[in-house]
């Protein structure tokens, strides 16, 4: 009988001095929760702090500190979970002697008797299956994560890392998805539906088994009540209470082309972008994007339905839409296509087409910079241009749209109508040379040294185009489009700001004087289709050979919206498609919307100090300083001059 006991001894004695050294041997393996730090979720913003998105590659997780969870959820969790907590050093001896009870009864391993940190450390370092080994690996680091993590930090830990169903990581995220409340706007009940889940987060995710979910829930309130820590009033509401529960998507994606936008921009300079938990503040406006959006989609639509008869139409047909603040530049609105899910290709940004007749106003504000004045008059007749094209001589005879000529027409109505030769012309008295260095301030790339420049043969994106029109909008300031505003690390520290960058182009009076020009292109010229009752919209139409592209660029005092139609194959599209009647109408639907929701805003351009105006022959022209009236236009001195 002795040398059984001293066997036995001797066998608890090897046992132990296995553990001791398997303690140590595998010490090292808490570190990743030591040092935790879990991929976190990236959230968007709009310039209301709405959420655009959230962003993340594998475990949907908003990262909540142990400082900023209530009270009422430690005590919930604890109370339904490991009443012990704050006592034991890791590992429960009562409740694994209890689970080994049942086990031998069951002659197989039926419960567990794991500890808040046991269920940490299995979620998070090891694998889920009962053996053991594995239970013993467990309990072990278990025993040495109690060694370096307080309390405190260990159930910090665990509400960030536990899973808590529908794709939600952490207690926030929970929260923020199931009853679109933080933390410390929970009811108890919602706190107890939540501290109920980590135990079978499908069986109890409250979006498919509502029931269950709640019923958890109360046997959660029934703990805390049998432990003293909630009254009999506060049970009894409680168990009663039947919240709201939201069956949101994970990445609630609202704008998704702002959404890649944001992410390529920032991704070589932060490649944790996905999973650095960042907090990301746009100039976008969710507001407005869902304005644009309905109304591209509007364009898109009446174009098929002009053609539905149509047996050749080509499937590629998509749109973009760029809208931005006219006074600063900020994108509040972008469209890569009419819909993301069919065709997530961003053409606002990545899309270059040529934008014909939409560049002309260029040429013309150039004109104007030069001492021309709208009232000028330039020839619209056709001329037949040689030019050398490798060995060969080789002929180009442009003609306008219409197909007919005007004679000598003032740059006003040239503009206002689109005249393609008076524009070449206007092009060839300017000179080529004198054009491009004009034009060299808005720093665009492959300007063609030839007269081509006046029909719009360059390739520019929507984004781009939004750029260039933006020294009309604000009155001769040019804005760089500003799309994100602030970046946050997960800790809340400003890490980047995206300053306003902007530069004054042309003085206010001569770029009034396109503004003008523009105000009338939508009044009574190609882009009539934009009018909009009791507000001042000025913009142009563009339509390139085969209306393979159509444009309409336009702005009203307080904003700027640019949209293009085309083939993505570069295909024509259909006959008499132009920029006046497939892009203008966008515009038009997008700014009625702005004026019903905002009524504010203003309707009228303002005038700037500088541009005076002559009466005659019932008419009212304007001049300035650089750009007096044509000598033969000059006023009597006995008509009224208006300053």
């Amino acid at each position: 009988m002795r040398w059984i006991v001293r066997l036995g001894f001797l066998a608890g004695m090897l046992l132990f001095g296995y553990l001791v050294y398997l303690y140590f041997e595998i010490g090292h393996e808490v570190e990743p929760l030591v040092h935790y730090n879990p991929p976190k979720t990236t959230q968007i913003f709009d310039r209301n702090g709405k959420l655009l998105a959230n962003v993340f590659e594998k475990e949907h997780r908003l990262y909540v500190p142990y400082e900023q969870i209530p009270g009422r959820v430690i005590e919930a969790l604890v109370a339904i979970e490991d009443t012990l907590f704050f006592e034991h050093h890791g590992v429960n001896p009562e409740a694994i002697f209890r689970a080994i009870i049942k086990d031998i009864k069951a002659r197989k391993l039926v419960e567990g008797a794991s500890t808040l940190t046991q269920q940490l450390v299995k979620s998070t370092l090891l694998t889920r299956e009962k053996k053991i080994e594995r239970k013993i690996k467990e309990a072990l680091l278990s025993i040495r994560l109690e060694q370096v993590l307080t309390k405190e930090e260990i159930l910090e830990r665990y509400l960030n890392a536990i899973f808590f169903g529908h794709g939600y990581y952490g207690i926030k995220t929970a929260a923020l998805g199931y009853f679109h409340k933080d933390l410390d706007k929970l009811s108890l009940k919602e706190i107890a539906v939540l501290v109920g889940m980590p135990k079978a987060p499908s069986a109890y995710d409250p979006t498919r088994h509502y029931a269950n979910a709640m019923a958890r829930a109360n046997r959660v309130l029934e703990r805390m009540k049998t432990l003293g820590w909630i009254d009999e009033a506060t049970y009894m509401r409680e168990i009663k209470a039947a919240p709201k529960v939201y069956d949101d998507t994970l990445t609630q994606n609202r704008a998704p082309y702002i959404v890649d936008a944001v992410v390529n921009r920032l991704q070589a300079k932060y490649p944790d972008i996905r999973r650095g938990g960042y907090r990301i503040e746009t100039a976008v406006d969710l507001e407005y994007q869902q304005m644009a959006r309905v109304a591209l989609k509007f364009g898109y639509d009446a174009y098929w339905k002009r053609h539905a008869d149509d047996g050749n139409i080509s499937d590629t047909f998509n749109g973009a839409m760029v809208v931005l603040d006219g006074r600063s530049g900020d994108v509040l609105a972008m469209l890569g296509g009419v819909d993301h899910a069919k065709s997530p290709f961003n053409r606002a940004i990545s899309s270059k087409r040529q934008p014909g007749s939409a560049f002309k106003p260029f040429i013309y504000e150039t004109a104007l910079n030069l001492g021309y004045n709208p009232e000028s008059k330039i020839p619209d007749i056709a001329r037949t241009y040689r030019f050398e094209e490798g060995d060969t001589e080789k002929l180009w005879q442009p003609k306008n749209y219409e197909k007919d000529y005007k004679g000598m027409i003032t740059l006003r109505e040239a503009l206002v109508h689109s005249r393609n030769l008076a524009t070449i012309n206007l092009v060839n008295e300017i000179g080529i040379m004198t054009l491009h260095k004009r034009l060299d301030v808005f720093g665009i790339e492959n300007l063609p040294y030839n007269l081509s420049i006046a029909l719009g043969n360059i390739a520019l994106s929507p984004l781009q185009m939004a750029r260039l029109y933006s020294v009309f909008a604000d009155m001769g300031t040019l804005h760089e489009p500003r799309l994100i505003v602030n970046l946050y690390d997960n800790l809340g520290n400003l890490v980047e700001h995206i300053e306003r960058r902007s530069k004054q182009v042309y003085p206010k009076p001569q770029a009034y004087l396109m503004v003008d020009m523009l105000r009338d292109v939508v009044r009574r010229g190609t882009g009539r289709n934009a009018r909009v009752r009791g507000m001042d919209v000025a913009g142009k139409t563009g339509t390139t050979n085969n209306s393979v592209d159509t444009w309409f660029c336009s702005f009203t005092p307080d904003m700027e919206a640019i949209v293009w139609f085309g083939n993505d194959d570069n295909t024509p599209l259909a006959k008499r498609e132009t920029g006046g009647r497939t892009a203008a109408p966008v515009v038009r639907v997008f700014y009625q919307a702005l004026v019903k929701k905002h009524p504010e805003f203003k309707r009228k351009f303002e005038e700037p100090e500088g541009v005076y105006h002559v009466k005659r022959g019932g008419r009212d022209l304007i001049y300035t300083d650089i750009s007096p009236l044509p000598a033969e236009d000059m006023t009597p001195a006995n008509e009224e001059i208006i300053f």
